[in-house]
């Protein structure tokens, strides 16, 4: 048990001050001299042992009545683990510019606020912990270790701003399953070098990442699969060397990565299964991993020319709203660029088509959901068998797949021309001398042209000349063609409608 005449100079000063809460501040005034980072030759006169502070927080020295005890130390250089795993702490922790040379033990305990700004630690476990305040770590650098919250629960909110986790492993933040009743902040120079695990954490308060950088090349910089959050802002030059990773997040209110910088190797952005009621996808530069939105459910989907660069899967997403910011309009962005954002997505799903389609039918865009559709059957033609796909581009070009139905007016009209012009320059032969009626080189034509009915000449007259006789075949084999396609576009029209 420790002895207060076994104290240190500065151990005491801490013990004195601790039941009124009071500063002890060790510092020299010399911002370079009390840097943390460099403070492994701070010298006894700045020293102070873990073990002393850990009692102090474990009720060794009691707290007189009319004050509120807590930990306030500036400037130390703190020996040994501050070990506390499993306890109960019922003060306040305020740590400034400190450093620790042993790694904070939290594992399992209950304990109020705790503050360790622009401080040095190795490790800090606080796993399985629930802190009755706020967990402030605020300019401080962890290095070699990592910051472990797995199913803790925190009242208050975290905050790393300004923070440099610099881990020894994978992860830098270990905090599947946290709970967060307020927001998570890695705001001001936010910097970790390991992946942030957020694995099916509950963060109603919202998780704020503006500005930060993340570098995990050989895996996620963010894994969030499933966490539920209010509101995600990866912006102002958010960067990620890794993957971000938001499978199946309940995102209710909003993400936005406006001006964030994905550009780097390894980048990826995974928000499949997402569900959102608003997403900013308008990043600085386009993640070369691609953006997957397969399956994802968007109230409000807004993105840019960046983000529609990118390799973008689309299967299965769904979306009540789209806009693009780049746009003054909503349809100023131009069908035909949201048709080549389809098309950029690895192989053929009709479902993107369909919903893009669906969505301009919802704001007028009659003429551009059609188009949408058209631009779906040429895309599916590339997946058809040979014989399957000559038909397909016969079917284009007649009728435009059915979206197109002017098209047939337009060949009808040119074989026509074609027809009359040729049989208007040769004489056929009577098929009986003096019966039928007299020879019309259009009626002759559109006899041949239009399968069902007539004009009485097609069987009244005959061709000796054999350019002529195989012009009336083709004009045949064209009529037929053109009615098949025709019947085939008003099924498909009547079908849509």
């Amino acid at each position: 048990m420790l002895q207060y005449d076994d104290l240190t100079r500065p151990e005491r000063a801490v013990w004195d001050a601790f039941p009124e809460g009071r500063l002890v501040d060790l510092r020299s005034g010399v911002p370079a001299r009390d840097d943390a980072r460099e403070g492994q030759d701070w010298g006894p006169g700045r020293t102070v042992r873990a073990e002393v502070l850990a009692a102090l927080l474990l009720g060794a020295n009691s707290t007189p009545q009319g004050a509120v005890a807590a930990l306030s130390l500036a400037g130390a250089r703190i020996t040994g683990s501050l070990d506390l795993a499993g306890g109960d702490i019922a003060h306040a922790v305020h740590l400034t510019a400190c450093r620790l040379e042993g790694a904070v033990r939290l594992r399992g305990s209950a304990t109020r606020t705790i503050r360790m700004n622009d401080c040095h630690v190795p490790d800090v476990d606080a796993q399985m912990a629930r802190v009755e305040g706020r967990f402030d770590l605020r300019g401080t650098t962890l290095t070699g270790g990592r910051l472990a919250l797995t199913n803790a629960h925190v009242s208050g909110e975290l905050n790393l701003n300004g923070a440099t986790l610099v881990s020894g492993g994978r992860w830098a933040l270990f905090a599947g399953g946290l709970v967060m009743e307020g927001a998570v902040f890695c705001r001001g120079g936010f910097t970790a070098r390991g992946g942030l695990r957020l694995l099916g954490a509950q963060l109603p308060g919202g998780l704020f990442m503006d500005g930060a950088r993340l570098e995990n090349p050989e895996g996620e910089a963010i894994l969030a699969k499933h966490a539920t959050v209010r509101t995600v802002e990866l912006t102002d030059g958010f960067s990620a060397t890794g993957a971000v990773c938001l499978r199946g997040a309940h995102i209710t209110d909003h993400l936005t990565l406006n001006g964030a910088a994905l550009g780097e190797p390894g980048a990826s952005l995974d928000c499949s299964r997402m569900q959102a009621a608003e997403a900013d996808l308008t990043p600085r530069t386009a993640p070369p991993g691609g953006i997957d939105l397969r399956g994802a459910r968007i109230e409000v989907l807004r993105d840019n020319e960046v983000a529609r660069s990118a390799a973008v899967r689309l299967e299965g997403l769904t979306y009540t709203s789209l806009h693009a910011e780049d746009a003054t309009s909503q349809r100023s962005v131009g069908v035909a660029r949201r048709v080549a954002w389809l098309r950029g997505s690895p192989g053929y799903s009709p479902q993107p088509y369909e919903q893009l389609a669906g969505w301009y039918r919802m704001i007028g865009h009659d003429d551009d959901a059609r188009l949408v559709l058209l631009e779906k059957q040429r895309h599916r033609r590339g997946t058809l068998r040979p014989l399957a796909r000559i038909w397909g581009h016969v079917f284009d070009a007649t009728v435009g797949y059915g979206y197109r139905p002017w098209r047939a007016g337009g060949w009808l009209l040119l074989l026509s021309l074609i027809g009359t012009s040729v049989f208007d320059a040769h004489t056929p032969t009577p098929n009986k001398r003096d019966e039928g009626p007299p020879f019309s080189a259009l009626a002759y034509t559109l006899d041949l042209l239009i399968p069902i009915g007539g004009f009485g000449q097609r069987g009244a007259w005959h061709w000796e000349d054999d350019g002529a006789m195989w012009l009336s075949y083709a004009l045949i084999a064209a009529g037929w063609l053109l009615t098949t396609a025709v019947v085939a576009g008003v099924t498909r029209s009547l079908n849509k409608s």
